[in-house]
């Protein structure tokens, strides 16, 4: 068989197993098992509320359990170890089992899920959730969650630290499944950090020299003199670069050259004379000018004499 298909055979079984002692030892107050193989056989770790129901008068009931695994799930000598729950209330499967029966027995789930949530933080878990999914109260189903402190959903620390526990309530209207979760208290978290009160802190040296010295002193003090370099002082001049140096009888010859041609300009623009057909085109216009005006005013002359006739 390959791995996988054995993988999903053990986890099929092992369901199996669960619901087979939720069965039988529901009245007890199943809380859960752990099934290790060893080389003797399987080691079965029961979790009950009352120890004494799961092993019964004289052993009578633990030798049933132990000859019905045998025969129903073919395991080969299952050694079965009870153990008292110290907390019910901090087991999820016992929860969900107790939360379960109080709705089949006609709780409103409301008021039995806030009962049964703040039982667990008084008992100190870290944080708590209930999830009730199905016909709660109406032909419709819904989920109806019930949240306190801190809890994880997801990672590493969903698995290994919170408990999870389910339960089945038989309603007239149909099932209403009850998911529990609890992180117990003392869990190690991922996120988690400690005080230290006893951890050697290194002391801190203090910028200033004294309590009296502030900004004020500071800036009252007096700038340091830059001493004066004189002429018989030695003054390092740093070596010029070559090619940083300027030819000064270049920049005179290209200083001259624009000079000269500025000369040449003003000289052609100061020579070019005024054309002789533009001041002939000027006087025959001041000419028509004088001719159309002393038209009108002979005009206006006229008429003006017409009208003194009539």
């Amino acid at each position: 068989m390959a791995d996988e298909h054995q993988f999903i055979e053990d986890g099929l079984r092992r369901s199996q197993i669960n619901e087979f002692f939720a069965d039988e030892l529901g009245r007890a107050g199943y809380g859960g098992m752990d099934v290790a193989k060893t080389p003797m056989g399987t080691q079965i770790v029961l979790k009950a509320e009352k120890p004494g129901m799961v092993i019964g008068k004289g052993g009578k009931n633990i030798r049933k359990i132990t000859t019905e695994l045998e025969d129903r799930f073919d395991m080969d000598d299952p050694q079965i170890d009870v153990q008292e729950v110290d907390e019910p209330d901090l087991n999820a499967q016992i929860v969900a089992d107790r939360l379960a029966n109080a709705l089949e027995r006609g709780w409103y789930f409301r008021k039995a899920g806030h009962t049964t949530i703040d039982r667990i933080m008084d008992a100190g878990a870290l944080g708590a959730e209930i999830v009730l999914s199905g016909k709660v109260t109406g032909a419709r189903s819904r989920v109806e969650k019930f949240n306190r402190g801190y809890i994880k959903h997801n990672g590493e620390p969903a698995e290994e630290v919170v408990d999870h526990g389910q339960g089945v309530a038989v309603m007239k209207l149909g099932t209403i499944g009850v998911n529990v979760k609890i992180i117990p208290p003392g869990a190690e978290l991922p996120d988690d950090f400690d005080i230290r009160e006893d951890a050697e802190v290194p002391e801190v040296e203090q910028a200033a020299a004294g309590d009296d010295e502030g900004v004020e002193a500071l800036l009252e003090e007096e700038p340091e003199e830059v001493p004066d370099v004189g002429d018989d002082e030695d003054v390092e001049v740093p070596d010029e670069d070559p090619t940083d140096v300027i030819d000064e009888e270049v920049v005179e010859e290209v200083v001259e050259e624009t000079q000269e041609t500025a000369t040449e300009a003003t000289d052609v623009a100061a020579e070019e004379p005024v054309g002789d057909a533009d001041a002939d085109d000027i006087d025959e216009l001041d000419e028509d000018i004088e001719s159309e005006a002393a038209d009108l005013v002979a005009e206006m002359e006229a008429a003006d004499d017409e009208e003194e006739d009539e």
